[in-house]
């Protein structure tokens, strides 16, 4: 990398985002001194208007779906030590750009998650959740995943950390629940195939109980819940999580309580077991089951 390399470059994959686009690259204009634009096989306005904005536009073959394929593509580009990586329907809260300035005047080999506010115009909910979207330029930080790709391995095993920031980011998702429902089952078919060809990665498979939950299909996510049990049978997160479903979703309270107490066991003083565990033993007190603890 050269010594006068820019410090920041915003690296982006998109396809089809006129409306969104400008807004977005205008929020991040002010800490991006590089831009990387990965078009996907827009038909609109999208690269002439990354390409007004000074951008890199590189057109990618997306006709096998690969997002992890198309973010790398960004990142090989790219000159600037730090990578921060939007989609065109985010926008940075302005509030936040000192902090990324000054995360990246460190010169540290670390990840930061950014708090993500999502919301939707047919709905007055908004979600957070938390992304990695900031960390260092390095040749062996790279995206993986066809769908719901993610860098966060990639630094950990480079022997970098994870850290969650102040900064935030607004995003603003597909308002049509059919569109989102089209897209949660295309998602579906494509973790399928890549468990298929990896069976040994379960990463996957927390993507697809998260797809299967957002369309309510709660017993296939609750299936898939506890594959991953027994995949990481260690993890007291995924028998939290198994415990959820057999509390809430698919009642099953036995198996609940033992999902718990599992959890507990491999890390005590879990708060969230020691909830869900009251929380079940008003339900065992309301249907007149009585379960024996484990010691």
């Amino acid at each position: 990398m050269a010594l006068n390399s820019p410090t920041v470059t915003l690296c982006m994959i998109v396809k089809n985002e006129e409306r969104h686009l400008q807004a977005c690259l205008d929020s991040a204009r002010a800490v991006a001194e590089e831009i990387i634009v990965v078009d996907t096989g827009s038909s609109d306005a999208t690269p002439r208007i990354a390409a007004a904005n000074g951008a890199e536009v590189i057109a990618f073959d997306f006709s096998r779906v690969d997002f992890a394929a198309a973010r790398n593509r960004a990142l090989e580009r790219a000159s600037g030590k730090w990578i921060l990586a939007l989609d065109a329907d985010e926008l940075l809260d302005q509030a936040s750009v000192p902090i990324v300035e000054e995360l990246a005047a460190r010169n540290e080999n670390t990840g930061y998650y950014f708090a993500r506010n999502n919301r939707s115009l047919d709905s007055e909910k908004t979600t957070t959740d938390y992304v990695v979207r900031l960390f260092p330029n390095r040749p062996h930080h790279r995206y993986r995943g066809r769908v719901h790709e993610t860098i966060d391995t990639a630094i950990l095993s480079g022997g970098g950390r994870l850290r969650k920031s102040d900064v935030r980011i607004e995003h603003m998702f597909a308002a049509d629940r059919e569109s989102r429902r089209r897209k949660n089952h295309w998602y579906i078919a494509i973790l399928k195939e890549e468990i298929a060809a990896d069976p040994d990665d379960s990463t996957r498979l927390d993507f697809l109980a998260a797809e299967y939950h957002q369309l309510e299909m709660f017993e296939e996510a609750t299936a898939v819940a506890e594959q991953i049990v027994r995949a990481r049978p260690l993890d007291p997160a995924a028998h939290l999580n198994a415990g959820v479903y057999h509390l809430i979703f698919r009642p099953d309270l036995r198996r609940a309580r033992a999902d718990f107490e599992t959890a507990l066991k491999l890390k005590p003083g879990y708060p969230e077991a020691l909830s869900f565990l009251a929380s079940l033993a008003e339900r065992e007190g309301a249907t007149g089951l009585h379960s024996v603890s484990s010691p």
